[in-house]
């Protein structure tokens, strides 16, 4: 192997997890940051190939299916940026965004750098009610795009169908920004009658209406030094959005019936489903309220764009409906292929409302392709298994050995995709392939 001591230095002086990587996968040379960020020393990631170490995995990306950082600059010589999903020392899943660079050795052979920069990990991207879910392109490169919008102090307008998770992408880019330890406050403009969206915003004090019998902060005031989430923003009437706009331009408001002007430091995210500059040539929406908050705007993906995430995403909301009390319950792959054919225009709620339905309808915890009504099939008699069936008198264990044969198979044998599904290591799930006879 070429020397490559003349390199070394170049990679140690990045901050961020670098490695150098030959035209056969393999690593050659590896930075501190990128040993202690997957837990190994350095002789332990020399030799080893990048998706080994990486991804927990006997293949390169691309044969996953991913776009391989590797593949593209060895073939065109040029800097290629992805967003992959990678496993840390824990082998917890994190979100990273990869920089591959072509270096050339000093001999003239070429090498490709990675520079590594953590998006999130595996239990970052959520709230407590529900997870942001996916390895998807779609998914993962909107996920950067979120995690980008999340560094700066600009208004971001969220786009995307209804269900997409707008208000979930909105906790995201709290969570990731400066203003994290502060409040993250949301608003549907759909839902409140215009004669109360102003006292919701700013507030009122005492007088201000018949009824009224003491100060009110509103959402504004509230949100100071965090987040506000305006959700459905198109529906707002002009006459508000007038309101808003000024609020916008000049930072200042008052409480409804006040005569002091207050200033908040509050940062705004949107979101809507409709297409606002359609509507400004319509004049059904302001257009220079939409060039207000549409300082970065960001395009959630559908779930037809993103087909893969829908196993994953079923198994979250399955465990988030199990946390809530109720059964918990597996879905049979011919189920999954059920949920896989459908068009789903009701994106993630969608999918959350129908696998609910399925658990109120399946017998113990196994969801069936019967179980799984689309698009408002009638209700059809499916026979409940009684406690007398012998399948009741099933082990724990045979219940266990059969649902990881059917992730597997689900999965064409993908070991890290199957352990990724169940919520375990590769290890663990590597002994009880062992213990079930199922290697």
């Amino acid at each position: 192997m070429e020397n490559i001591s003349q390199l070394q230095s170049l990679i140690d002086a990045q901050e961020n997890p670098f490695v150098l990587i030959d035209e056969h996968y393999r690593i050659v040379a590896a930075n501190l940051a990128y040993c202690l960020n997957y837990g190994l020393k350095r002789e332990e990631v020399v030799g080893k190939c990048c998706h080994q170490v990486s991804h927990l995995s006997d293949v390169p990306c691309h044969l996953n299916g991913e776009d391989c950082p590797h593949q593209e600059v060895f073939k065109s010589g040029k800097v290629h940026e992805v967003t992959h999903v990678h496993f840390d020392r824990h082998h917890g899943r994190e979100y990273v965004r990869i920089k591959g660079h072509p270096i050339e050795g000093v001999r003239g052979k070429r090498y490709l750098g990675e520079a590594i920069f953590r998006i999130a990990g595996s239990d970052e991207p959520d709230s407590r009610d529900m997870k942001m879910v996916g390895s998807s392109q779609a998914f993962l490169s909107c996920l950067d795009h979120l995690s980008r919008a999340a560094q700066c102090e600009a208004s971001v307008l969220l786009l995307g169908e209804s269900g997409v998770g707008k208000e979930l992408a909105a906790q995201y880019i709290h969570r990731h920004s400066s203003r994290s330890a502060n409040r993250f406050l949301a608003l549907n403009c759909a839902s409140i009658p215009e004669n109360l969206f102003e006292d919701e915003l700013f507030g009122h004090e005492r007088g201000a209406f018949t009824g009224c019998i003491g100060r009110k902060p509103g959402l504004f005031e509230l949100a100071d030094g965090g987040m506000l989430f305006l959700d459905e923003v198109g529906e707002l009437p002009l006459a508000m959005q007038a309101k808003l706009l000024r609020v916008l331009e000049t930072g200042e408001f008052r409480r409804l019936g006040g005569v002091e002007t207050l200033r908040a430091d509050v940062r705004l995210v949107f979101a809507t489903n409709r297409d606002l500059l359609g509507m400004a040539k319509c004049g059904e929406f302001r257009l220079d309220l939409y060039y207000r908050i549409a300082a970065i705007d960001v395009r959630l993906p559908n779930l037809r764009e993103r087909r893969s995430d829908i196993p994953a995403l079923a198994d979250a909301l399955l465990l988030r409906m199990t946390r809530l009390g109720l059964p918990s319950c597996r879905i049979t792959t011919e189920a999954m292929e059920k949920l896989l054919g459908h068009s789903f225009p009701g994106n993630v709620r969608e999918l959350g409302n129908i696998l609910l339905k399925a658990a109120a309808l399946c017998s113990n915890g196994v969801i069936l392709a019967e179980h799984v009504r689309l698009d408002g099939e009638p209700i059809q008699h499916v026979e409940r298994v009684s406690e007398s069936s012998p399948s009741m008198d099933t082990s724990i264990a045979r219940v266990e050995a059969e649902h990881i044969a059917e992730l597997l198979a689900r999965h064409d044998g993908h070991r890290r995709k199957t352990a990724d599904a169940l919520g375990i290591s590769e290890r663990t799930l590597y002994r009880k392939l062992k213990r079930y006879d199922l290697a």
